[in-house]
């Protein structure tokens, strides 16, 4: 049996040490402003990611593009060559056309290493979302899991991650089509702070609205405390867009809710995810 590598890309949010302790190779994904493209890869750290939410709160407007299959084919391929096997966390089918893009570079691979085995799973997740999946994947193929296993473990579990993000800027999501006008501009004078989750499809969707940050975190901690089996033994990300503030409280939310100290990540939410949401956002994302 060959040996095997997990890879996911740079919307699953994790802090950067996970990453380097568990050595996980990242597919990174780019985003532009004023036409200067950036790849982010997760391990440029806190300051890179807080230069980028500050260049948005000066009125930068930034953008991401869809991955070319070339670039997922090359990345695959160096693994191919070692004779080991891939397993793909990606970033939602429901957000992105990046699954659809990587079913294409597998198969122009097949073509060319009819044995190499390829798998592709639409995460169906977002941010910490992806990121607390990708975590829990890591230490299960850490602790021994085979290749079939992980597989059949993530494909099991990937539609129990729950995500629960509270917004600041209403702006961000009227670029996305999330919110009218008239909703951004009544909702920003009022405080009003859209809460929103992930569907079923691994598409964002608004499910509620809080009037302050006090009241949208005491929310997100009453999901949380609905949806867990058990708190005590709960491992959770949460996320925060240089909003490091927002990030502690619901950690101590949480930890006053039962859940454990050392089973709580806080991770910055990096320039992909936040081209789409803006600086402000806190989140945080568990398996049910």
């Amino acid at each position: 049996m060959n040996e095997y590598v997990l890879i996911s890309d740079s919307t699953a949010d994790l802090p950067v040490e996970v990453i380097s302790k568990f050595n996980i190779d990242i597919v990174p994904f780019s985003y532009s402003i004023e036409d200067v493209v950036t790849e982010y890869t997760l391990t440029e750290g806190e300051d890179a990611v807080a230069e980028f939410y500050n260049k948005l709160r000066h009125g930068a407007m930034p953008v991401t593009s869809q991955i070319n299959p070339y670039i997922y084919k090359d990345f695959f391929e160096k693994y191919i060559k070692e004779g080991k096997d891939i397993l793909y966390l990606c970033f939602s089918s429901g957000l992105s056309g990046s699954y659809q893009t990587a079913g294409v570079a597998a198969g122009m691979l097949k073509e060319k290493y009819p044995d190499a085995r390829i798998s592709i799973i639409d995460s169906r997740c977002a941010s910490v979302g992806q990121g607390v999946l990708l975590y829990l994947a890591m230490q299960k193929k850490a602790q021994g899991m085979s290749f079939d296993e992980l597989e059949a473990w993530i494909l099991d579990n990937k539609g129990d991650v729950s995500h629960w993000f509270m917004v600041e800027d209403l702006f961000h999501l009227k670029r996305g089509g999330r919110v009218n006008t008239v909703e951004a501009m009544v909702g920003t004078m009022l405080k009003i702070k859209p809460i929103l989750s992930v569907d079923e499809e691994g598409k964002l969707v608004v499910k509620s609205k809080a009037r302050g940050v006090n009241k949208a975190l005491e929310y997100i901690i009453e999901r949380l405390k609905e949806e867990a089996k058990d708190l005590s033994a709960l491992t959770a990300v949460i996320g925060h867009a240089d909003s490091m503030e927002k990030a502690k409280k619901l950690k101590e939310m949480a930890v006053e809710a039962g859940m454990k100290e050392e089973n709580i990540l806080i991770a910055p939410i990096g320039p992909i995810i936040g081209t789409h949401v803006g600086a402000g956002m806190a989140a945080i994302a568990f398996l049910r």
